[in-house]
């Protein structure tokens, strides 16, 4: 009778042991060269049980595409005697160059506002942390102007429904990278949410990065700053000139 509790007993222990995520990317590098328009990310990968085997239970899937974080200022425009000018403005040190996030479905019924703040699963709960005291309405209503602008930038996206789930076992989202897409590493963060809570999780990198004429010229700015701003009011003079004197032959 003992042998036999104890083998339910772990039979139960093993059945309700967490899931292993083995994560994959069709692309862990993006290059951004003349022409380029922007592609396509397809984020695949198997949901199993410890053993390998199909997890015993359904999961839903969060995937989180994430771009390299940078400091930023935000200037508010008011319209004074008819000119729009800079008035109020703040920093935020940690906004994500990019950032898109697709689920298997509405993140407000997979789990509660906490567990979407601590993870930051959604466009309304990322940790921007700016710089200074601000009134918490201000704050709200820059970070609110941020996530519009690079929303309509394509650069912030949310695709509920955005994750398919063969069978309990194959997940697969597609996620589009813009053409003004950022260059640096990208973090594709894999979830696994069981009942409200994240049971499991992967990490993937992709790299963004220029290559050809574009890469050459993006070095020479970041390294010649003075040299780079010298050259180019140079050309654009040259090319003034050069256009008055083919209007000038007409």
């Amino acid at each position: 009778m003992r042998v036999l509790l104890a083998l339910i007993a772990l039979t139960m222990l093993t059945g309700a042991r967490d899931p292993i995520l083995v994560p994959e990317v069709s692309q862990h590098e993006v290059a951004l060269q003349q022409g380029f328009t922007g592609t396509e990310l397809l984020l695949f990968g198997a949901i199993l049980s410890p053993e390998g085997s199909r997890a015993a239970q359904d999961y839903d899937i969060v995937v989180v595409l994430r771009g390299p974080t940078q400091s930023v200022v935000l200037r508010e425009k008011q319209k004074v005697a008819g000119l729009w000018i800079n008035a109020a403005s703040t920093q935020l040190r940690s906004a994500p160059g990019y950032y898109a996030i697709a689920s298997s479905r509405p993140i407000a019924d997979i789990v509660d506002d906490k567990t979407a703040a601590i993870y930051e699963l959604g466009l309304k709960w990322l940790q921007l942390s700016p710089i200074g005291a601000i009134d918490p309405d201000e704050q709200a209503r820059f970070a609110a102007g941020l996530v519009d602008l690079n929303r309509r930038n394509g650069l912030y996206r949310e695709e509920e429904g955005g994750v398919k789930i063969n069978e309990q076992v194959l997940y697969q989202a597609r996620i589009g990278l813009p053409s003004r897409v950022p260059t640096g590493t990208y973090t594709a963060e894999t979830y696994a949410i069981s009942k409200g809570r994240v049971v499991a999780s992967a990490t993937s990198q992709v790299e963004v990065r220029k290559l050809g004429v574009e890469r050459a010229i993006a070095d020479f700015s970041a390294n010649y700053g003075f040299a780079y701003g010298l050259l180019a009011v140079a050309i654009s003079v040259a090319m003034g000139w050069l256009a008055g004197r083919l209007f000038a032959l007409i």
